[in-house]
């Protein structure tokens, strides 16, 4: 390697107007990807994390907790395409819940509705504020379009996630796709939501309107909806950063996991990428490591703008090396490498941070049709206030690749999810269309059908034995 490649991507990404502070953790994460720093996180350095405080053992009154919601606001990461469902435009845009008056909602439409009734409820101005990538504002905002009450006292909707050259993997230079030059583009994950927030000023502007706190999560997680409770807990905390955790179940064999480095004492993040393969099992145990990271975090918004304005913008995150192709939808297409980091782990850059228990409503991201056939169906319902609540345990869905993208799950919904209310899981394997009004029951499953695809007959059961 030389340093060629780090100067053809610097010069791309000033002459594509990424601002500087991004060039410049652009250029510290290429240093540390051509010395191969691995970024492992080894459980052999670390130990876990116990005794959080727990949101369902909170006590907090009504005043308390509208005064602490009165100087917070809501930032969502939107920055997302759902390129694994194969689509094309912001995941947010996807249709998650039909009402019962026949009215399909956005995930965007129910994260407004949500901001709406927490302002309603208590007062509070509650601004929301996202943050869009290249390819998702233009959609994003002409969605907000009719929301006309959504913006707060002059603040922003948004502000623009950076972005950066995916890399060669075999020179590390700036990979070029004559076929569609926005695909040489990506974003660097959820951690330049400081260079972003830096460069835009928008921790300032907060702050500046006379906010205090920031509640940040992810677009397609609509269990976290804003909170007063905890608003409270973490202003009553003193800390300058707080992160959700949830106990992990057998369905969670990926994310995030906070755990306690030895060396100092300091709470750090191990993302699934810097989990060693020796340390994989050890790491998913949950008897040893009980929670996992929701990527919803509190900030202290005085101690995040110092933050970032001793550094910049460049706080030191570890590395991420993500590996691709450059078309994610050809597999033939040329390897690259994304360069990436998360949000969560600067939890070692505050002195002081701390971490909280929640409930699993406030955790239910959508990132396969998996996640958005349970999201659809009759297990969730969504209250008054626009909360996303669970009827019934979750059963697990596994649907077969025929499913995999939003197109081809669709077509094979037609009339909408089972009912899934009675089920402890449903198994697909093989092409199956679905008729109206099917029940699946206990474990259900249905196996590859006869002659390449198959159909669920209108008010069908499907129970562990196929379909009855």
């Amino acid at each position: 390697m030389s340093d060629r490649g780090l100067e053809l991507a610097q010069d791309k990404m000033r002459a594509a107007g990424v601002v500087p502070a991004a060039v410049d953790v652009f250029t510290r994460f290429y240093r540390l990807l051509e010395e191969d720093v691995s970024g492992y996180v080894r459980e052999a350095d670390v130990e876990p994390l116990t005794d959080l405080p727990r949101h369902a053992d909170l006590t907090i009154g009504p005043d308390e907790a509208a005064a602490a919601l009165a100087r917070t606001a809501i930032i969502k990461l939107n920055g997302g395409l759902g390129t694994s469902m194969g689509m094309d435009k912001a995941k947010s845009l996807l249709t998650v819940r039909r009402t019962s008056e026949g009215e399909d909602l956005t995930f965007l439409d129910v994260i407004v509705r949500q901001v709406r009734a927490a302002r309603a409820a208590t007062g509070a101005r509650l601004p929301l504020v996202l943050m869009n990538s290249f390819r998702t504002q233009d959609d994003t905002l002409a969605a907000l379009a009719p929301y006309d009450d959504v913006a707060v006292d002059g603040l922003p909707l948004d502000f623009l996630q950076n972005r950066e050259p995916k890399l060669r993997a075999d020179t590390l230079e700036p990979v070029e796709w004559p076929d569609d030059p926005t695909l040489e583009w990506c974003p660097p994950g959820h951690g330049d939501l400081y260079p972003a927030l830096h460069a835009h000023g928008v921790v300032r502007a907060l702050l500046d309107a006379g906010f205090r706190y920031a509640s940040v999560s992810n677009s397609d997680n609509l269990g976290a909806a804003p909170d007063a409770e905890i608003a409270a807990w973490f202003a009553a905390s003193g800390a300058p950063y707080a992160a959700e955790m949830c106990l992990k179940t057998p369905a969670d064999v990926k994310g995030g996991q906070l755990v306690v480095r030895t060396a100092d004492g300091r709470i750090i993040q191990r993302e699934t990428a810097q989990t060693h393969p020796d340390d994989m099992d050890v790491s998913l145990d949950p008897e040893r490591h009980r929670y996992f990271h929701t990527n919803n975090l509190w900030f202290d918004l005085e101690a995040l703008a110092a933050e970032l304005e001793r550094t910049g913008g460049v706080l030191e995150l570890p590395l991420i090396r993500n590996v691709k192709t450059v078309d994610p939808t050809d597999s033939s297409s040329p390897e690259v490498v994304q360069i990436e980091s998360a949000m969560g782990a600067a939890v070692a850059v505050f002195e002081g941070a701390t971490a909280i228990e929640v409930g699993r409503e406030r955790f239910l991201p959508v990132k396969t049709t998996n996640d958005l056939l349970l999201l659809r169906s009759d297990v969730y319902e969504l209250t008054d206030q626009y909360h996303v609540v669970a009827q019934v345990p979750a059963p697990l869905v596994r649907l077969s690749k025929t499913y995999k993208t939003i197109g081809a799950f669709d077509e094979r919904f037609p009339a909408g999810p089972p009912s899934l209310r009675g089920a402890t899981g449903l198994t697909v394997d093989g092409d199956w269309t679905f008729g109206a009004d099917v029940v699946a029951e206990s474990d259900a499953a249905l196996g590859a059908p006869d002659g390449g695809a198959g159909t669920v007959p209108d008010g069908a059961r499907v129970t562990a034995s196929g379909i009855a």
